[in-house]
């Protein structure tokens, strides 16, 4: 903890830089797997049959990690017309009103993305050595990011300067 403060970094200030080097990586990784596809398929004409179900795994962690990064860093996709054009008292409840909404979907996606995670875990997965539940993991994971980035979002003070 004490390290975090000398760099000027809170805990969720480290969690967001970690979720998006999970992003990141995952895109590497996704890339990586579709480059390997290729070159087994073409090349050395042997495809593998594990390149597809893991490129899929790392495009919903790219997604849903991505997704839960812009929120942190409010990029994420919102409709501020008419947020911005209201006074200032009726901003700052819309404003509530839309990270409440993204904090709901936030949880709703971990719910039902664990309920999907365990629903499917004892299947293997197609084409790959690996339990059928690991591909809903991602939106679990990314959707309590989402749900704790959002709720962040609304309990900043009221004094502090609004990204929006």
């Amino acid at each position: 903890m004490r390290i975090l403060h000398r760099l000027g970094l809170t805990l969720l200030d480290l969690l967001s830089r970690v979720t998006t080097a999970i992003a990141g990586t995952a895109v590497l990784g996704m890339a990586a797997a579709e480059l390997w596809q290729v070159i087994a398929r073409y090349v050395l004409n042997d495809a593998p049959s594990w390149t597809e179900p893991v490129a899929l795994l790392c495009m919903s962690t790219a997604m849903m990690f991505g997704a839960a990064a812009g929120v942190r860093a409010n990029r994420h996709f919102s409709f501020n017309l008419l947020a911005e054009a209201s006074p200032p008292g009726l901003r700052r409840g819309l404003h509530t009103l839309q990270w409440l909404i993204a904090a709901g979907i936030g949880l709703m996606l971990m719910g039902w993305g664990g309920v999907m995670v365990r629903d499917a875990w004892d299947y293997p997965m197609s084409g790959a050595p690996l339990p059928q539940g690991l591909t809903f993991l991602p939106l679990s994971v990314g959707g309590a990011l989402i749900a704790v980035f959002a709720i962040e979002r609304l309990l900043r003070p009221l004094n502090e300067k609004a990204e929006i």
